[in-house]
């Protein structure tokens, strides 16, 4: 346990509070909006999965990263492949972010078959057609807490779709942005 563990659990242990449940997490971080990417590795790993626990992390050198539970198929699959793509989402993307989310959809090369993409030039994850934009990334650092795995990435390449609305998740539902006029 690092310092600033123990320096929390002595603040819980003083408030006589204990830690949130993970329900009582999961409901609070609902009401945060977040965009929504299809996270892809290419090769003999071939496999997508929806995120929203995805953010820049450095501009120089340039650096992403994402959040990957240990049970989640993709966690290995990203682990063994070393490089990865982030396809983020339009608006008009919502049935497909909810195919790469169903737990229940066929996995490998299968879960693509109704999907148009292009192999990446520089990892051959899938890029997405119509996504809004993307992102190339060799896996570059991970790290483990809890139940998830925070992935790394420097960005090996990076583009933009077609100008359109960017989708949404908040509150368990999809959405799009709301523009003030």
């Amino acid at each position: 346990m690092n310092s600033a563990s123990v320096e929390l659990d002595h603040a819980a242990m003083r408030t006589g509070h204990g830690p949130v449940r993970p329900d009582r997490l999961r409901e609070v971080m609902s009401r945060f909006a977040t965009g929504v990417t299809v996270l892809t590795v290419g090769g003999e790993h071939l496999h997508a999965m929806t995120a929203n626990a995805f953010s820049s992390v450095s501009l120089d050198p340039p650096a992403v990263l994402c959040g990957i539970g240990h049970s989640a198929v993709m966690h290995d699959s990203l682990t063994d492949a070393g490089h990865f793509a982030v396809n983020i989402l339009g608006a008009h993307q919502e049935a497909l972010a909810r195919h790469f989310a169903d737990k229940s959809r066929v996995l490998g090369a299968a879960q693509f078959e109704q999907v148009d993409w292009r192999a990446g030039e520089h990892t051959g994850a899938p890029l997405l057609d119509d996504s809004v934009a993307w992102l190339e990334c060799e896996l570059t650092e991970a790290h483990s807490f809890g139940d998830h795995t925070i992935f790394i990435g420097t960005v090996l390449a990076a583009g933009q779709g077609a100008a359109g609305e960017e989708l949404l998740f908040v509150n368990g539902r999809f959405g799009k942005p709301a523009t003030a006029s």
